[in-house]
């Protein structure tokens, strides 16, 4: 049916027939005066404030996972040694200090898949009693923290529970350092731990209070780690 055709139709046959023109036909019942907030040829003011708020809140998010990521790529790659001397302490080389040392780190990799591990006793030369037993081991941890948790929990069990933990200062190495205390047939004792994206470590200190083992761990830590 041809244009021309529909043009010569008239309604309720009498009247001036109906006039086709070029206009865009509107598809709304809005009134023609349209949103005040609505601007000509754009978007609206509440669209552009609501994707604006978008758009912030993704920034936003996407600088958070850059930080993450960058946090993880500067710790993951740490290496751990054992030195002679560290933090005015002395290394037990003694059969007797290295089982001890060995029993530790074999029940530490047991309980979390390490890249490496170590153990080590240290001797206090002002008093033998506050020999230090540390070991841990090299790994990639998404989430320190909650790792960390996870061997407080699994010495708890091994040793009885681990009270008064609390998180301490650690250091310029970053992530989390926590300690607290727990019994021993000895008493009871100091134990800190401290986990980034590259390392977990924990540590028993005999003979100390929990302040003086978190600054003495602290001490350990930067005598003990490196990174690439």
């Amino acid at each position: 049916m041809s244009d021309a055709h529909l043009t010569e139709r008239s309604l309720d046959g009498g009247r001036e027939p109906v006039e086709l023109t070029d206009e865009p036909i509107r598809l709304s019942t809005r009134d023609t005066g349209g949103d005040p907030d609505d601007q000509p040829g754009g978007w609206s003011r509440r669209r552009r404030i609501v994707w604006a708020a978008a758009l912030a809140v993704g920034l936003a998010g996407a600088g958070v996972l850059g930080v993450a990521g960058w946090r993880v790529a500067q710790q993951k790659d740490t290496e751990l040694t054992s030195p002679d001397r560290v933090a005015g302490l002395t290394r037990d080389d003694s059969e007797r200090a290295k089982s001890t040392a060995d029993y530790l780190r074999n029940g530490l990799a047991a309980d979390i898949e390490l890249d490496s591990s170590f153990g080590t006793v240290y001797r206090d030369p002002s008093d033998e009693k506050r020999s230090v037993l540390i070991f841990g081991g090299t790994t990639l941890l998404w989430q320190p923290e909650r790792d960390l948790d996870s061997l407080f929990g699994l010495m708890s069990d091994e040793t009885g529970a681990v009270t008064g933990l609390r998180e301490t200062p650690a250091g310029d190495l970053g992530g989390v350092l926590k300690c607290g205390s727990t019994s021993g047939e000895g008493g009871d004792f100091a134990v800190c731990g401290w986990a980034d994206h590259g390392s977990v470590v924990m540590a028993m200190f005999p003979g100390r209070s929990v302040a003086d083992a978190g600054f003495l761990m602290r001490d350990l830590r930067a005598g003990m780690q490196t990174r690439g």
